[in-house]
This record gives C-alpha cells, structure tokens and sequence, in this order.
C-alpha cells in the first residue's frame, strides 16, 4: 500500500488521525476474523457456522465505517464550514457534504 500524504494532498489532516491506533487494532482483528473464514471454509465447517462468522465480519466493518462517517462529519465537514464562512466560498462546505452524502449511499448498497 502506497502513502498518499503528500503536501498537495488536501486530506492530509485527517479527523480519525486520533484514534489511529484503536482503528488499526480493529481493522486487524477484522481481518483475522477473515482468515478465520477462510479456514473454515477450507476445513468444510458448516454453513451456518461460516455465515455466523461473516455475519459478524459485516458488523465490524459497518461499526468501522460509522466511527469513520462520524469523524468526516465531525472534523473534515465542520472545519470545511469554518473555511466556508471565513472565506465566503460555499463550494468548499458544498464538497465535504457531498463527499459524505456519497460514501452514505456507498454504505448503504
């Protein structure tokens, strides 16, 4: 995976910045829970059994992506407002909703 923090990238400063670590231990665990499928599926577990295990997957990876939402809302989407107001430029507070507005309708597919 290749590091896109560059100095024009203009999402260097991001809101999850802080909670780095706890985001990385949960994207670890999910992906052992991932592996763990794929063992069961290559030992032939049952079904149900499998499905229970990805069911599970699902929600972690829904619970991520809020706590993520929530930080572009919280950080990204307010200090884009702040600009807005200082500057009088409503395009900058109009492009962090919308980028919000499409990762909800992602999220919901």
């Amino acid at each position: 995976m290749e590091d896109n923090n560059t100095a024009t990238d203009p999402h260097v400063d991001h809101g999850y910045t802080a909670n780095k670590d706890a985001l990385l231990k949960r994207l670890s665990r999910i992906e052992g829970q991932v592996r763990g499928v794929n063992r069961m599926v290559s030992e032939e577990k049952y079904c149900i059994d499998i499905l229970a295990q990805i069911s599970a997957i699902n929600a972690a990876l829904h619970k991520v992506s809020l706590g993520l939402l929530e930080e572009h809302v919280s950080h990204c989407v307010v200090n884009a407002a702040t600009e807005s107001l200082k500057t009088g430029d409503k395009s900058i507070v109009n492009e962090k909703v919308s980028e919000a507005t499409v990762a909800i309708g992602r999220l919901l597919r």
